[in-house]
């Protein structure tokens, strides 16, 4: 019983494994015929997009050519008319051209022609021209036996006229331009210069170098002689001054070129007469003693300029030339005391003028720096002080204003005209400087005869002291643009013939009259 059951069950799992294969094969087969049928359409409809793909392509393809085709025309026809423009205009430069030359061959023809009438009339006045210089040959042999004068000599009247009315148009241009010129500048130049004087005030008397040394009594001379004349001898031998003794009462004359020296020599004659041991080796003392002391005055007085004026960094040798200058003199006036003026004015001025007020004092104080040496150094003072103040190190518009203030150089810059205008100023104002009643009578007398020595001239003057010359010219000889050119001479002829402190003027008269009777 128990194998029935058991061989029903596997009968029916074999019929269920059976009929369950049969139904997957079933779906199976179901699902390949679906995947064919799914495969066919879509390869339909491949081919179908294919074929829309294609034709669209296609009418695209077509459409593409005809765009091209007839831009290609466009611009084909385009290219044609700019041919056809270019090909215009060609053609009408083309006849341009030809009417060019048609032009240019008839204008050949002309020239041709009208040459060989130009050689014609070219022979014509050759022809004329030669009968012309022998006629005039011939009016000047006349001329010459009319007039008694050669060719040569009528060309010197004739040049010497064209000369006199040259200098009359140029003696007018200069006068015209100078007056303008004046109006200006003497406006400006006196506020300036007149500035500079108010601002700066000065003693007007300077001191003198003093070369006479005063005695209590005529023995103390026996005693400064010595036996034998040794006390003498060793005081020159010891200052390098000489000393007259003679027949003036209670004085003693030191003579000698070098101020320092004669300076020495006074204070030491002085010491020993207050002193009364006057004999060589107490000589030798006092002199070095003295020597000593006015070297150190000398320091002091350069560097006490220096400090009035502000001015500083000179070189320590320099300070000592510009001591030295407190014993030197120029016309009776102090140089040490004239440089701080010229100094004080250059810096006035410049300040009038926006300039560096520092430098141009600095120039003043040394303008006459030469002068110190200019005993012992050959050559013009101005150059001399140049060639110092380059060797200690001052600067080339320094040295250059030094040189040119007497115009040993030309002037170049302006602060040298500031130094030359300051020098005049501080010698020109009254009682700056004294001269012997000799020298100014003889200055006077040189400046009337430079001034008769032109011709034209009647009379000459010279008044305020020799700063300014007068001179009378007759009218007939004379005329207003010659009076001109007349000063100018005089002028420059004083500065070359005469040595002066600062400047004169010279005024040329010239008076016309007109003279007339009434009768009855």
């Amino acid at each position: 019983m128990v194998e029935y059951y058991i061989f029903i069950g596997l009968f029916c799992f074999g019929i269920g494994w059976v009929v369950s294969y049969w139904m997957k094969f079933k779906q199976l087969s179901q699902k390949v015929k679906d995947a064919e049928d799914e495969s066919s359409r879509r390869i339909k409809d491949a081919r179908r997009r294919a074929d829309t793909i294609l034709k669209e392509a296609e009418l695209d393809v077509k459409d593409r050519l005809f765009k091209m085709k007839r831009e290609f025309d466009e611009e084909t026809k385009e290219t044609r008319n700019v041919f056809n423009k270019k090909e215009k205009r060609l053609m009408k430069k083309e006849e341009h051209i030809d009417l060019k030359i048609e032009e240019s061959e008839q204008r050949f023809r002309d020239i041709s022609r009208k040459e060989k009438q130009v050689l014609k009339k070219e022979e014509i006045v050759e022809k004329n021209e030669r009968k012309y210089n022998a006629l005039l040959q011939q009016q000047q042999q006349q001329l010459e036996k009319i007039s008694g004068l050669t060719s040569d000599q009528a060309k010197d009247l004739l040049v010497r006229a064209m000369e006199n009315e040259a200098r009359h148009e140029s003696a007018k241009l200069i006068k015209r331009i100078e007056n303008e010129a004046r109006e200006e500048a003497e406006k400006k130049s006196k506020k300036i210069m007149a500035t500079a004087i108010q601002r700066y005030a000065a003693e007007f008397v300077s001191e003198r170098a003093v070369s006479v040394v005063q005695l209590p009594n005529d023995e103390m001379k026996g005693r400064i002689i010595g036996r034998e004349g040794r006390n003498i001898r060793a005081l020159e031998a010891a200052t390098g001054i000489d000393l007259i003794i003679d027949d003036t009462p209670e004085a003693v004359i030191l003579s000698g070129f070098n101020p320092i020296r004669r300076e020495v020599a006074r204070i030491s004659l002085l010491k020993l007469i207050s002193d009364g041991r006057i004999h060589p080796a107490r000589i030798e003392d006092i002199v070095k003693k003295v020597e000593q002391e006015v070297d150190k005055t000398i320091k002091e007085a350069g560097e006490q300029a220096a400090f009035d004026l502000g001015v500083h960094g000179i070189h320590s040798e320099l300070i000592k030339y510009l001591g030295r200058l407190k014993f030197r003199t120029s016309y009776a006036q102090n140089v040490l005391q004239h440089s701080n003026e010229v100094g004080f004015l250059c810096g006035i001025m410049a300040a009038e003028l926006g300039l560096n007020q520092k430098l141009a004092r600095r120039m003043g104080l040394l303008h006459d720096l030469g002068k110190a040496v200019d005993h012992e150094v050959e050559g013009p003072h101005a150059l001399i002080g140049s060639r110092l103040a380059k060797k200690y190190g001052e600067s080339p518009d320094v040295v250059h204003a030094i040189a040119a203030h007497h115009e040993d150089v030309s002037p170049n810059t302006v602060y040298a005209l500031l130094v030359q205008a300051a020098d005049g100023l501080s010698g020109a104002r009254p009682g700056a400087r004294k001269e012997m009643l000799e020298n100014y009578i003889k200055r006077l007398e040189d400046l009337e005869k430079i001034a008769n020595s032109f011709a034209g001239v009647s009379s000459t003057y010279a008044i305020q002291a020799g700063r300014e010359l007068r001179v009378i010219v007759e009218s007939e000889k004379i005329s207003d643009e010659d009076a001109i050119l007349l000063s100018r001479d005089v002028a420059k002829k004083i500065e070359e013939s005469l040595t002066f402190p600062g400047q004169i003027r010279v005024i040329v008269i010239r008076e016309t009259r007109a003279v007339e009777y009434a009768n009855k």
